[in-house]
């Protein structure tokens, strides 16, 4: 199943855990605590400053219920940015875990005060503010990592090696989904999540495309190693009232002119967390669901099916084998995947600050690129849908194609 060593590159030591602060997060926030608990598990942060909350009382806080100190409780980000930036111990990195309409604040504060910065995706509500934060990172030479943690799942490392190394023959069709139900419940009723995840004003021009389908596009391209070219996408809202939509069905093409399809709901009654991939190559299938994210599907054609399953050897390879923490039969799930991708983010941010080069290929944590494609997509699934679903293009032209190659070559 491809020639790739089962022999991990090893990650460089760090002298000392890198200080993270976090902005957002705080009490009635899922995604703050799963950053911070990701950081710690991976060993290589420590988790010591946050505005956690735009109010200030729920600010202060959860800051106590993190145990941070008194005066690295911060109840405006911007004051966070500066005193960070100036203290010697100040932190290494932020993460930002707010509304997608405030991530271009918040990013350009902290890097103005060259702090490196990890933040949710979609990276921006519009394309214009993505690219201008591209730009931005670029002159700054700062590390921006984006967190579509799924990527960082062993065996998801391991799907991307495979097709990599020719295991699946030349790639026909690549089909991703995505399915969830918590949207059947009323907004109004979902909580402070459910109820900003539906205002344009916040998320910008979509809801379930940008909150799941963004997932979906990176992992289509990322496990394929291509990137998508075009999409045709037509949105539908099924569950209680919202102003955008809650379902969408979208045919896509990736380069060199393969197929696939995009299938994402947060209203689909009795699914949890369905996000499953499926690569289709001329000699073999892979698939993988992150609800299953021990086992990898690989399916020869005209041969029997095999498992594979997370852990060290038996055909498993170096990119996921250095995501591989548990013997066989110990299960890992997406909080391991969150703490691989901590590891690597802080692996690059130390290597900037330390001035280290790292191996080509060493990691392939998501990058501010990656950001600036998710919120592409968004805008041309938007686009699609407006024109009947008409086939719309997800390449960069311009200025901001030849930004494309800066960012690769970074």
């Amino acid at each position: 199943m491809g020639a790739e060593t089962t022999t991990p590159l090893d990650f460089p030591r760090q002298m000392r855990r890198l200080r993270l602060g976090i902005v957002g997060g705080g009490e009635g926030s899922f995604i703050g605590k799963v950053h911070a608990r990701g950081a710690r598990l991976s060993n290589r942060w420590a988790v010591v400053a946050g505005a956690l909350s735009s109010r200030p009382a729920v600010a202060l806080q959860s800051g106590q219920d993190w145990f941070l100190d008194d005066d690295r409780i911060y109840t405006d980000y911007r004051e966070m940015a500066v005193q960070e930036g100036s203290r010697p111990d100040g932190i290494d990195a932020v993460s930002i875990a707010t509304p997608n309409n405030t991530h271009f604040d918040i990013a350009c504060a902290f890097m103005e005060q060259g702090i490196d910065v990890i933040c949710d995706k979609p990276l921006t509500t519009n394309l214009e503010s993505a690219l201008e934060l591209a730009k931005r990172q670029k002159a700054s030479g700062l590390v921006f990592g984006v967190t579509y943690a799924y990527a960082a799942n062993a065996m998801v490392r391991q799907a991307r090696a495979m097709v990599r190394s020719g295991s699946l023959g030349a790639l026909k069709q690549i089909h991703v989904e995505y399915f969830q139900e918590w949207a059947l419940t009323p907004p109004a009723e979902g909580g402070p999540g459910a109820q900003w995840r539906v205002k344009p004003e916040q998320v910008g021009e979509a809801f379930a495309t940008g909150d799941i389908g963004t997932h979906c596009h990176h992992l289509g391209s990322f496990v394929a190693g291509l990137p998508m070219t075009s999409v045709k996408a037509e949105f539908h809202t099924l569950g209680p009232d919202k102003p955008l939509e809650d379902t969408a069905f979208m045919h896509v093409r990736y380069q060199g002119g393969i197929p696939g399809t995009i299938m994402i709901s947060q209203v689909a009654a009795g699914t949890h967390c369905g996000f499953r991939i499926r690569v289709f190559g001329e000699k073999a299938s892979i698939e993988w669901n992150q609800e299953e994210p021990e086992y990898l599907h690989f399916r020869p054609f005209a041969e029997p099916a095999r498992l594979l399953t997370r852990g060290e050897g038996a055909g498993i390879g170096q990119h996921a084998a250095r995501f591989v923490h548990m013997p066989r039969g110990h299960p890992e799930a997406l909080s391991d995947a969150w703490a691989n991708l901590y590891e690597e983010f802080a692996v690059a941010i130390n290597a900037r600050r330390t001035g280290v080069d790292l191996p080509h290929g060493l990691l392939e944590y998501p990058t501010i690129w990656d950001g600036v494609l998710g919120v592409k997509f968004i805008q041309a699934a938007v686009q699609s849908h407006r024109l009947d679903a008409a086939w719309v293009s997800c390449e960069m032209n311009g200025d901001a194609k030849r930004l494309a190659t800066l960012c690769f070559m970074q």
